[in-house]
């Protein structure tokens, strides 16, 4: 799976959704009809390191990381219990390999927040990414409500 379809299936499958790049990385927001500045985070595809995150060690060629966020108790369902937040430039403390591919694992700086990701998801990694992606949207919506 390339990042580039994984956009564009999040761009074709939720409503309400917009690409905003930035921070060197591509975001999927949902704001229909641009009513907030930027709108609520759903998905993010990051290809490289940045300053306070290098946990995942995108600096391989190739490598990429999509991220996303799911409620709390989906978080702790795939991995046991939400971490203390890390301190700048830290990862959280979880026994995981970061730099692993093609499986759910916390993020690495924000699982705190709930987030999780899969670096390089296959096909079938994908498909199984899908039912919380939908979740990711879903949620993004009710904040969405909130902030309007």
């Amino acid at each position: 799976m390339k990042p580039e379809g994984i956009l564009e299936y999040c761009l074709e499958n939720l409503e309400g959704s917009i690409l905003v790049e930035s921070w060197g990385e591509k975001g999927i927001f949902y704001n229909p009809g641009h009513v907030l500045k930027r709108g609520v985070y759903i998905l993010t595809v990051k290809e490289k390191d940045g300053d306070n995150d290098k946990g995942s060690r995108l600096d391989r060629p190739g490598v990429y990381r999509v991220n996303l966020g799911v409620r709390k108790d989906t978080f702790v369902k795939l991995f046991g219990a939400v971490p203390k937040r890390p301190g700048a430039g830290g990862v959280v403390e979880m026994d995981y390999d970061f730099s692993a591919v093609d499986c759910f694992l916390p993020h690495p700086v924000y699982a705190w927040m709930g987030w999780m990701c899969v670096l390089n998801p296959s096909e079938e990694t994908f498909e199984a990414l899908r039912p919380y992606i939908r979740e990711a949207y879903e949620y993004a919506k009710e904040k969405f409500a909130k902030r309007k």
